[in-house]
């Protein structure tokens, strides 16, 4: 008896499946520890719900992975007990198991740099030449952690052969044979149950990623709760796209359209230039101009870059449409954001677009694409020619003309050579011209060249490298300068993302780690000043159009930041969960449940006094104007129409 009870297949498989509960928490030990700074502390009174939460989300993701193991522990066929099966079940354990540790370890180091989890979309950078270097580089500096991932996948080896020790006496007596078929009956729904954690009724809809927030109501901490694979499983095949409709068609072009007619009232500079640097990971933290309460006047990151926004019309509350570099490129370049999934990954992106690049080409424009890394990095050449570059001048042509000896070994050519490279050829294109370049040194694994070493290291990581990038900076205007085409150019500084390294605690709300810094330069002074209203990337192709006098419609989902009328506003999204930033507030909007989830003043920088009240007229227009937003923006994808109605 005492055998059948607590020595039998069943206690077994409870068991081991307990043991993996316990392995998970301890990866969700190891990711709040690489992450605490971003995740933030956590109170005695928030533990119970966010366990709670973490059970859910572990239950899920243990189901995910070991149905089939669990199936196949049950089912009522006596060729169970034959040794090559026992030894079948053993090795899928492992092997399923082995490979969760690996991803929820994996998981923790990306969200570190990425400030989001390890989702299905990732696996679109996996087929980078520089993947394996970057995996790496990223083990080697996290070198205790993979010793610690090898210690819990021997822990899963050591308790399965413990607990797999269980009496087999009565394993032919054809009672016990066959209870299992009644207990195959009852595993079917629990592993439905921990798959959906719905239960059975046809009402109920599967778990998302976005239902870790009802156990909290800090979107950083809601991290915390998911675990994978469960985040890679669920956004592994999304749903068919479906616009949200909030508004009739009629009251929609009321509220908002993307579409922009402009007019001869628009205040132009002329047909000019326009450089555009795209920098990676350079937050508005970075600048001591922007930030005089963070830095001492020794400690400078990018003293160029502050002495040229104070000659230049800078966006002082600037903000980025999304987390990732791919995010950046088309909100920057064609003033389409990604709103719940990066654009260029959704399969409605494949259509006609009509970008900055191919405006101004219309215009008589030489249009070109900059980027040290190699041609299918991240799809950058991809989509910069769908939205009207010309010419792409990457690693490849660079190393052509000045050979390999200045890739940095992860990513590509470092900023200062191929800054100095795309002033050369900038000299050889017809005008006038457009070019853009996307940075690439300030970027993980933070290094610069040897020569350069003497740098500070400064507060963070990434410091050094960005000094090392505003020092390419300041060495490609010295070059600049002395060519004819540079007192008729525009320069546009504008931020990918925000960085992964950060230290203010302003930085690490929700809001703060999407500010970035924006400002846009011309050497004759004519745009000059600090303008302190909300901007975001997606504001950049409008602003550039109007500067440079285009007459001809086109779409964007941005604002003309001088000639504009539209309401200024900045509006970013991570997953289903939206902000507005408007010059007062900033309102959170869970687009799931379709209800704003929080408000908070402009002023309470770091976020701690939800001020949302129901009814309130100020945040539900703004509520509506997002909404508004939204439905415009899922009518476009849902149609694959970007270019205006003419």
């Amino acid at each position: 008896m005492k055998n059948i009870l607590f020595k039998n297949e069943i206690t077994s498989l409870f068991a081991k499946i307990g043991v993996l509960y316990i392995i998970l928490m301890l990866c969700r030990v190891v990711f709040y520890i690489i992450n605490a700074d971003a995740i933030g502390e956590i109170t005695s009174s928030e533990i119970p719900s966010l366990l709670s939460g973490a059970f859910v989300f572990d239950s899920i993701s243990i189901f995910y992975v070991n149905c089939i193991f669990v199936l196949f522990c049950v089912l009522p066929i006596r060729i169970r007990y034959k040794n090559w099966y026992r030894r079948l079940l053993m090795w899928l354990f492992y092997i399923v198991n082995s490979i969760v540790v690996v991803v929820n370890f994996s998981d923790a180091i990306y969200y570190h740099f990425a400030k989001k989890r390890f989702t299905a979309e990732e696996f679109h950078f996996t087929d980078n030449d520089n993947t394996s270097k970057i995996i790496f580089k990223a083990i080697g500096e996290n070198w205790y952690w993979a010793i610690f991932a090898i210690a819990l996948i021997w822990f899963i080896v050591w308790s399965y052969r413990k607990l797999d020790n269980f009496s087999r006496t009565h394993r032919l007596k054809n009672a016990y044979f066959y209870t299992f078929y009644g207990i195959l009956t009852l595993a079917a729904p629990v592993l439905m149950w921990g798959i959906t954690r719905g239960g059975l009724s046809h009402a109920v809809r599967p778990i998302t990623l976005s239902n870790a927030t009802q156990y909290t109501t800090d979107s950083n901490k809601a991290q915390l709760i998911l675990s994978n694979p469960f985040c890679i499983i669920r956004t592994h095949s999304a749903k068919p796209f479906s616009a949200k409709k909030y508004f009739p068609s009629e009251q929609l072009e009321q509220l908002y359209t993307p579409d922009h007619f402009p007019t001869d009232s628009l205040k132009s500079i002329g047909r000019k230039n326009i450089v555009m640097f795209t920098l990676e990971s350079f937050s508005r933290e970075h600048s001591a101009l922007l930030n005089p309460e963070l830095y001492g006047p020794d400690e400078r990151v990018i003293p160029f870059l502050d002495s040229l926004m104070t000659e230049s019309l800078t966006f002082t509350d600037a903000f980025a449409n999304g987390r990732k570099s791919i995010d950046a490129l088309p909100s920057i370049i064609a003033s389409i954001p990604s709103f719940e999934r990066p654009f260029v990954l959704r399969n409605q992106s494949v259509a006609p677009i009509e970008g900055l690049p191919a405006m101004l080409g219309k215009m008589g424009y030489t249009t070109a694409f900059f980027s040290g890394a190699q041609r299918n990095s991240m799809g950058f050449v991809a989509f910069a020619k769908n939205a009207g570059m010309q010419l792409h001048f990457t690693r490849e042509e660079f190393e052509e003309k000045k050979g390999r000896i200045e890739y940095d070994g992860y990513w590509g050519i470092w900023d200062e050579p191929f800054m100095q490279y795309m002033c050369e050829e900038l000299g050889n294109f017809k005008e006038p011209f457009f070019a853009d370049i996307f940075t690439l040194s300030s970027h993980h694994p933070f290094v610069v060249p040897q020569e350069y070493e003497y740098l500070p290291i400064g507060r963070t990581k990434i410091h050094r490298p960005a000094r090392y990038t505003d020092l390419a900076l300041r060495r490609f205007f010295e070059a600049a300068k002395k060519q004819p085409w540079f007192k008729n150019t525009i320069f546009v500084f504008c931020s990918d993302h925000v960085s992964s390294e950060t230290f203010a605690a302003k930085t690490k709300t929700v809001t703060g780690n999407t500010q970035i810094l924006m400002a846009i330069y011309t050497p004759d002074g004519s745009l000059k000043g600090y303008d302190s209203l909300p901007a975001q990337q997606a504001d950049l192709m409008p602003t550039l159009l109007g500067l440079v006098g285009n007459k001809e419609p086109f779409t964007a989902f941005g604002n003309d930041l001088i000639n504009g009328t539209r309401p200024r506003v900045a509006i970013s999204s991570d997953g289903e969960l939206y902000q507005i930033i408007s010059d007062s507030l900033v309102l959170f909007y869970d687009s799931r449940i379709e209800k704003i989830s929080s408000v908070y003043s402009r002023q309470d920088t770091l976020q701690q006094n939800n001020i949302y009240v129901e009814n309130d007229p100020a945040q539900l227009k703004l509520e509506q104007y997002l909404k508004a937003v939204i439905q415009s923006y899922g009518e476009r994808i849902e149609q694959r129409n970007y270019l205006p109605k003419r």
